[in-house]
């Protein structure tokens, strides 16, 4: 079996026979039911493999689509002019690194569609260029985002230039709305979601579709996704650590799984870590090792949170999205917490550790790098032990059954 990983092209993907998990029909519903989305996952999440799967669709390559559930949905397979513009491998903590980005895509774009003198700024070029895109193709455009936030998480540590490129960003995001009667379907995602006050603040078009049921297992697995695509891999797995297939699905439920977006939704599984614990044999913290982590250690240090208490956060329902001034937000986007209960009554979210690969890394790997710990770090390895082991026995208690603190 051929595992996906690393692989961001969907084209890619289909042509070479790599195991590809159906999500076609959340394609086909959105394209049918909508027209502007943003979407936030963690990285590593399967974002840009769904915004390449938009792409192929929108240039109406059908067959790509053999034998997926989109195939027979669809029946026009029309191409369309795309604008997929990624922001996920450029580094932006450079003056002008975000300017210089931009211009390369629009002078891109202005080769085949013209330009003008007038269009004097990144964004009058961005809506000059949608238009006659439109207008010399007959019909409306397709944007595609990918991680959009990157710019302004790259710069936590320089306000200054975060500012720059938060200015940037909304002048030129703002051109989906301006620009509505050109575009036929926009998509954006990233980690985070930042508030009224930043870079959205115009966009009030965009459907957040984040903590939609309905796209809950948009990206990522679930477990029926797991056992139905991935079988082999499973008994492989079993073999090479001499269990047995129930024993292995315990192991990458309780160490990859635990992801709720959304208050009493299925749980969804990390499918960097799932696809590379497969593809090895062997179980490690792949996702978390993967991982900088250096904006998550900016963003604490910058409001000064006591990491110890992670994993007790509580949050209202009316600041999940408020990443600009709560670090728990965007830690949860992020994909260090997750939401564990909700509060109807008081709309509070109760938000912990996933699984076990996190609570690991946490102890292993990241602890050790938050460099402001100093001689206070056993204390704080002691003290987030302390409160796992506290939360484990307190659902032990309500629930009668042994639950360690990720479940």
């Amino acid at each position: 079996m051929k595992y996906p990983i690393g692989i961001q092209n969907f084209e890619d993907l289909r042509r070479n026979g790599y195991k590809y998990v159906d999500k076609t029909n959340f394609v086909y519903k959105l394209a049918d039911e909508g027209k502007y989305y943003f979407l936030s996952r963690p990285r590593r999440f399967g974002k840009s493999l769904f915004l390449s799967t938009l792409e192929a669709y929108f240039q109406g390559k059908k067959e790509l689509f053999e034998g997926l559930a989109i195939y027979d949905l669809e029946t026009e397979w029309k191409k369309y002019p795309i604008f997929h513009i990624d922001l996920n491998t450029a580094n932006f903590r450079e003056k002008d690194s975000l300017y210089n980005v931009l211009n390369d895509y629009l002078t891109g774009w202005e080769d085949k569609y013209g330009a003008r003198e007038s269009e004097a700024t990144l964004a009058l070029r961005f809506k000059g260029v949608i238009a006659r895109a439109a207008e010399k193709e007959g019909c409306g455009v397709v944007i595609l985002i990918d991680e959009y936030d990157k710019p302004i998480l790259q710069t936590l540590r320089d306000p200054e230039l975060q500012a720059e490129h938060r200015a940037q960003l909304k002048a030129f995001y703002s051109v989906l709305k301006t620009q509505d009667r050109y575009i036929k379907f926009a998509f954006l995602t990233g980690v985070t979601k930042f508030g009224k006050v930043s870079v959205f603040s115009d966009l009030n078009n965009l459907t957040d579709i984040s903590m939609d049921h309905r796209y809950i297992s948009i990206c990522g697995m679930t477990e029926k996704e797991l056992l139905t695509n991935f079988k082999e891999g499973i008994g492989e797995l079993a073999s090479a650590n001499e269990d047995n297939e129930t024993e292995t699905i315990d192991k990458l439920r309780m160490r990859y799984s635990g992801y709720h977006f959304e208050e009493n939704s299925e749980e969804i599984y990390n499918p960097f870590s799932v696809l590379n614990t497969l593809a090895n044999s062997r179980y490690d913290d792949y996702w978390f090792k993967a991982n900088t982590h250096t904006f998550l250690i900016d963003i604490l240090k910058k409001h000064d949170y006591c990491i110890t208490d992670l994993n007790k956060a509580q949050v209202k329902a009316n600041m999940m999205n408020n990443v600009d001034s709560n670090p728990i937000p965007v830690i949860y986007q992020s994909g260090y917490l997750t939401i564990k209960s909700y509060d109807e009554r008081f709309k509070n979210y109760q938000l912990g550790i996933p699984n076990k690969e996190v609570e690991e890394g946490f102890l292993n790997i990241f602890l050790p790098l938050y460099s402001s710990a100093g001689d206070r770090f056993s204390y704080m390895e002691d003290e987030l032990n302390h409160n796992t082991e506290k939360e484990a026995l307190q659902q032990i208690k309500e629930k009668n059954y042994a639950a360690p603190l990720y479940r």
